[in-house]
């Protein structure tokens, strides 16, 4: 089981992360994205090469996609907040990104 940042952490991720576009989700313990790419192609193989780090780390977004646009939320399940799993995939996602 994964452990729900301390105070200090989330904070320090929250204000590393929202500098990329990640913001809180407001009513949750959770931090949201949106990632427009050019045409829907590029926006479904951000989701595959996504989806195969996810699996690998065992750590699943929740997330939409319409067209062009992809949105996602990030929290632990298990920890009932934000773990460092959430910090890392944001992290990848945003590599995966180019942003």
């Amino acid at each position: 089981m994964t452990d729900k940042l301390l105070p200090a952490l989330r904070l320090q991720a929250i204000t590393t992360l929202s500098a990329t576009g990640w913001a809180e989700v407001s009513g949750r313990d959770a931090i949201e994205k949106t990632y427009v790419f050019r045409n829907f192609v590029d926006a479904f193989g951000f989701m595959t090469r996504t989806a195969i780090w996810a699996e690998k780390w065992n750590h699943h977004p929740e997330w939409s996609n319409v067209y062009k646009t992809v949105h996602v939320v990030l929290t632990t399940h298990d920890a009932a907040g934000l773990s460092e799993l959430d910090v890392k995939l944001a992290q990848k996602m945003d590599q995966l990104a180019g942003t």
